[in-house]
């Protein structure tokens, strides 16, 4: 028997959820760029180059307490007081937090309700249409998505703006690139999917097209780092469907030329290669920012 360790920390689980991943449920055409048949590995083209200056965005979310509201003889109903922050670091030669904001809100269904102020801050209103607890974390979720694309307004539009994980809730983000670095799902058919263990570290597999629900343009690209399996090293990235396939193939190009440059190495991140360092350090500024959950669940109790 011969065995290989995952890159990733146990603390984090895998890069990749088993070496058979569950088949989307999308319609995906891979023939955009290539017929299926002349699949490979791409290198990107010689008049590729790499932008002078990349944004990388990213959110953090934490729910600080689990509140039960009351409102006269109704049943009480559940909501979450969360936390969340995003913002913006800007790669030009040194990286740069140019924005960062954090937000906290009470998250809950009903008509009557009011903020909660406590020592420590303030949770504004974000009224849900259920208590159930899926639909408070998709509300939590899409706030912090709000987030991210607000502080993401003044990234000039001819910097290339990297979006930590997939596009979904940021489609707004019109000049996005979603990150995804854990990878959940498998888009591509078996007649193409073995191209994706072939791949050397700035490589790319050919575009494809990811239908509904969430239509958007998708390749994977191979990081530097160790390949002891299929999906060792390798990201996917996702662009908005508004592109055209001439202009998802000259980003798809200019991200396997600049990306590859900020991958962590194992010594530094338990996520390596695929947590970038400019987000690694970002999501650390931004859980640095949200402030000591002991104190505002405290906070929170005093208040109640």
């Amino acid at each position: 028997m011969k065995y290989v360790v995952e890159q990733w920390a146990p603390d984090y689980g895998a890069s990749a959820e088993g070496a058979d991943l569950a088949e989307s449920q999308s319609t995906v055409d891979v023939s955009v760029e290539l017929p299926a048949e002349e699949w490979r590995p791409l290198t990107p083209a010689d008049t590729a180059t790499a932008p002078n200056e990349l944004a990388f965005v990213d959110g953090v979310r934490r729910v600080e307490a689990q509140v039960w509201l009351t409102d006269g003889d109704a049943p009480a109903r559940m909501g979450l007081c969360a936390s969340y922050a995003a913002g913006v670091v800007r790669c030009n030669g040194a990286a740069t937090v140019v924005d960062a904001q954090v937000q906290r809100s009470l998250f809950a269904d009903g008509q009557a309700l009011v903020p909660i102020e406590t020592r420590h801050g303030r949770f504004g209103v974000r009224q849900v249409a259920s208590d159930a607890p899926d639909a408070l974390s998709l509300a939590l979720q899409s706030a912090m998505a709000e987030l991210e694309h607000h502080v993401s307004t003044g990234v000039p539009d001819d910097c290339l703006l990297v979006v930590d994980g997939p596009l979904r809730e940021r489609r707004l983000m019109e000049h996005a690139v979603g990150f995804v670095k854990r990878q959940h799902v498998g888009y591509l058919p078996a007649l193409v999917a073995d191209i994706v263990g072939t791949l050397a570290a700035g490589q790319r597999t050919p575009v494809f097209l990811i239908g509904e629900p969430f239509p958007r343009w998708s390749w994977y690209l191979c990081l530097p780092g160790e390949r002891s399996h299929t999906w060792a090293s390798v990201v996917r990235c996702e662009a908005g469907p508004d592109r055209t396939i001439d202009e998802v193939r000259a980003l798809a190009d200019t991200c396997t030329l600049a990306l590859p440059r900020f991958a962590s190495e194992p010594h530094k991140d338990s996520r390596a290669p695929q947590n970038l360092y400019p987000i690694a350090g970002l999501e650390r500024e931004l859980r640095r920012r949200l402030g000591d959950p002991k104190l505002l669940y405290r906070a929170l109790r005093a208040a109640s």
